[in-house]
């Protein structure tokens, strides 16, 4: 029975080693690409396609919880009926989704 043993060389390690303890770590870049920043560039671009396509006359529920209808649209904001006699002005990012 051996107890001592020769430990390798520096020489003796190979290059590949340094190389290995980086995988980890490109692996788990890869994932949060996968799992985070990409659905997250996917829902931004679906949101921003939503918010172009707002015509008059479509309902909408803004962000804070309000149901209403386009009555009008002037650049960035939108006029909103949300009840007889009662329209708001609206940023067109308050949009929260079309109904």
């Amino acid at each position: 029975m051996v107890l001592l043993q020769a430990a390798p060389s520096v020489e003796a390690v190979p290059m590949q080693l340094g190389i290995l303890q980086f995988v980890p770590l490109l692996v788990m870049l890869v994932a949060f690409y996968f799992f985070l920043i990409r659905p997250q560039q996917q829902q931004q671009k679906k949101r921003q396609e939503m918010l172009n396509k707002l015509e008059r006359g479509d309902k909408i529920l803004t962000i804070g919880g309000l149901q209403g209808e386009i009555v009008a649209i002037r650049d960035d904001v939108l006029t909103v009926r949300l009840a007889d006699n009662v329209e708001v002005k609206l940023h067109r990012s308050g949009v929260g989704q079309v109904l």
